[in-house]
């Protein structure tokens, strides 16, 4: 089929970076409220929806999407007072509506449900932090999947909601404290820039129920610096507001206290200079936990003191394996750690003693939630590739664990199995991937394969349950995940080996799985597809133009494809620390430059076929960046494979996206993935 791609009107603007000259002819496409970029949204989508049409059997893998992905699912449940909190979605629903009951077998009921909020499902909603005394709960809406929020409040046993509004907030919590709580904020957005515009200049505001959000009581700002984000919680024994500050996206914090008894005396410094991250996981007369990486690449948690904080006292010493996180209850420390991107939970004293491990049931990823320190009982998750998320509960006095929820599922997951390999990246690093198919599937090399990577800050691919792979899986496909440097999977020292000048051992770890693949007899290159979304799409498209060969079919998903412009949108710049940036240094242009997807595009290679996507209202990753992409990509290629951009409406970078568009992408994402493989029918 001869596709006729929408033209695209070219500027010829270029810029200087250290001598070399930059064409940039679509950045018309960097204004999103524009009519003429509406007019090609309108265009390609047209382009490409007409194309997904074509394929007979797309209806049939939407229907069995739905029909799989009917099933009840559920969050662990966290105290409030007398009152237990709950997400959970009956199936279908567009949204998790959060239930409130009395006790922990209650009745349970509705307290706020979002599908009510818009027609269409796209209203988000989240719980954000409870008073001190259990009366009051803020939660916060976003509309149509972007990173703005409203804070609301609502009291917790009546469920009246309250007047106060507190909005231009973004990656806020909520830290009650007497008769309000403490947030950050960003200034109000330039009229028309609300999706595109920098917000880089964080700031801590105290909002005092009752009161309008202009009355509000600005705690810390700082006017001589941007492109900090701010986070700020209390302890739970309500001596010290805790004030967080990142540059950008990275690990490395810095730490302020200030004693909520006399506020007069301001923030006092713990930890500065951005050295490593530290996260402070209690306080009792005097005495911090910490969690931190400071001369641990593995993590450790430490005590410290406010007279003397460079003084770190071992509780969890660092070990080979990650200490991925630790929560509190009932006077007990709960620390999970990760062995080869699989998780394991053991429980400590307050000194680092009486340790006991929590039996998990396999080989998979966990969650463990916390409590205060008069908590008798915990919950904490467990899924993996073949396992729905199952939530436990964990009885503190006893040790025992039970089973809280389990959904019933309307498919048999066992008939599908895992398995865990490792293989030599391009230097000889050894690299770890999943591969998740039927049981007993013979390898013939020619399994469609699906490859999925991240790669970048410090985040962990751990096994994970999704009814949204059986159109793969049920056709005796090969599902993939590979844990790439840039990741935390093997602690920070792995992280640092994918990031800056580093980045390119990312893309060869990916390649080399992709070869891994290939040589070990599971697929070739006509049956193999790479995908990965965000951080991941950004893998996709550089890994594409490296090597165009490799693949058959090609997913980038909201991906960051402009690595010279990236940090001038939204929330770019917290990103600098992780790529670097081009306008900063001759070293850092060059080797952003060597591998931006956007500049690296190819006339010479025939690419695979590839199915962009992104969505209108995505202020993380603006999709200017998919826009430019697409259009150098249509424009350059001269092979025959098709390279279409699917624009999702009212949705952002994916979080709270509504369950029907859930459903409609990934039909048209495997529709595609089959199709362009060349075959012809799918099985239920």
């Amino acid at each position: 089929m001869v596709i006729q791609y929408p033209e695209t009107q070219e500027d010829s603007i270029s810029e200087d970076y250290f001598g070399t000259q930059v064409a940039d002819p679509y950045r018309w496409l960097e204004e999103d409220t524009a009519s003429d970029v509406a007019d090609w949204v309108v265009a390609q989508n047209e382009v490409t929806f007409g194309y997904l049409k074509t394929i007979p059997f797309r209806d049939k893998i939407r229907s069995r999407l739905e029909e799989t992905y009917n099933y009840p699912k559920a969050s662990a449940p966290f105290k409030v007072g007398e009152f237990y909190f709950i997400y959970k979605n009956d199936g279908l629903q567009n949204q998790a509506v959060i239930y409130r009951q009395m006790g922990i077998n209650g009745e349970a009921e509705v307290f706020l449900d979002p599908n009510a909020m818009s027609g269409s499902g796209t209203v988000a909603v989240n719980l954000l932090g409870v008073s001190r005394d259990d009366r009051y709960i803020a939660y916060s809406t976003s509309a149509a999947g972007s990173d703005w929020q409203e804070i609301h409040v609502k009291e917790v046993a009546t469920g009246n909601e309250l007047a106060d509004l507190v909005k231009w907030v973004k990656f806020s919590g909520a830290a009650w404290h007497g008769d309000g709580f403490f947030y950050t904020r960003f200034p109000a957005p330039e009229s028309g820039k609300e999706l595109s515009g920098a917000s880089n200049r964080n700031m801590v505001y105290y909002h005092k129920l009752g009161t309008k959000q202009a009355e509000d009581q600005l705690i810390f700002e700082d006017p001589n610096t941007e492109n900090q984000y701010y986070r700020v919680s209390v302890t739970e024994d309500e001596a010290y507001l805790i004030l967080y500050k990142s540059e950008g996206a990275t690990v490395a914090t810095e730490v302020f206290v200030m004693p909520l008894a006399d506020k007069s005396q301001g923030f006092q410094p713990m930890f500065t200079g951005f050295d490593a991250e530290y996260l402070i996981l209690d306080h009792r007369e005097g005495t911090f936990w910490v969690k931190t990486n400071k001369d641990a690449p593995t993590y450790r948690l430490v005590s410290t003191t406010l007279a003397d904080p460079k003084v770190l006292v071992d509780i969890l010493p660092a070990r080979e394996n990650v200490l991925e996180s630790v929560s509190k209850a009932g006077n007990q420390l709960f620390a999970q750690y990760m062995v080869n991107a699989t998780n394991r939970i053991f429980r400590y004293d307050y000194d680092g003693q009486q340790e006991q491990e929590i039996s998990l049931p396999g080989l998979g990823s966990s969650g463990v939630g916390g409590g205060k320190k008069d908590a008798q009982h915990i919950f904490y998750l467990f899924t993996g590739f073949t396992q729905p998320t199952t939530i436990y509960r964990y009885d503190i006095a006893t040790s025992n664990s039970e089973v809280f929820f389990q959904p019933a599922l309307p498919f048999d997951p066992n008939q599908f199995e895992t398995r865990q390999e490792f293989f030599s990246s391009k230097d000889g690093t050894r690299v770890s991937m999943f591969l998740v198919h039927k049981k007993g599937l013979s390898m013939d090399g020619k399994r469609p394969t699906y490859l999925y990577g991240y790669g970048g800050f410090n985040v962990n691919l751990t096994p994970s349950f999704s009814s949204l792979r059986l159109p793969l899986l049920e056709n005796d496909g090969v599902y993939v995940m590979v844990n790439l440097r840039g990741g935390g999977e093997y602690g920070e020292e792995w992280h640092e080996a994918g990031m800056l000048a580093n980045k390119q051992h990312v893309f060869d770890d990916f390649i080399a799985a992709a070869e891994h693949l290939i040589s070990s007899g599971v697929t070739s290159t006509d049956y193999l597809a790479c995908a990965g979304g965000s951080n991941g799409g950004l893998l996709v498209g550089a890994v594409i133009n490296q090597r165009p060969d490799l693949f058959r079919v090609a997913f980038p998903a909201v991906g960051v494809m402009d690595m010279l412009r990236y940090h001038k949108f939204t929330v770019g710049w917290g990103w600098v620390p992780e790529y670097g940036q081009a306008d900063r240094s001759k070293e850092e242009f060059e080797f952003l430059y060597a591998y931006s997807p956007i500049h690296n595009i190819r006339s010479d290679a025939n690419y695979p076929s590839v199915m962009v996507t992104t969505a209108d209202h995505d202020d993380r990753v603006v999709p200017a960046h998919s826009f430019k992409y697409a259009a150098t990509l249509q424009k350059l290629h001269t092979g025959t494979n098709p390279t279409l951009i699917r624009i999702e409406t009212d949705a952002g970078h994916g979080a709270g996206k509504p369950t029907g568009k859930i459903l409609d992408e990934y039909a048209d994402e495997w529709a595609f993935f089959f199709h362009e493989m060349g075959i012809t029918s799918v099985n239920n």
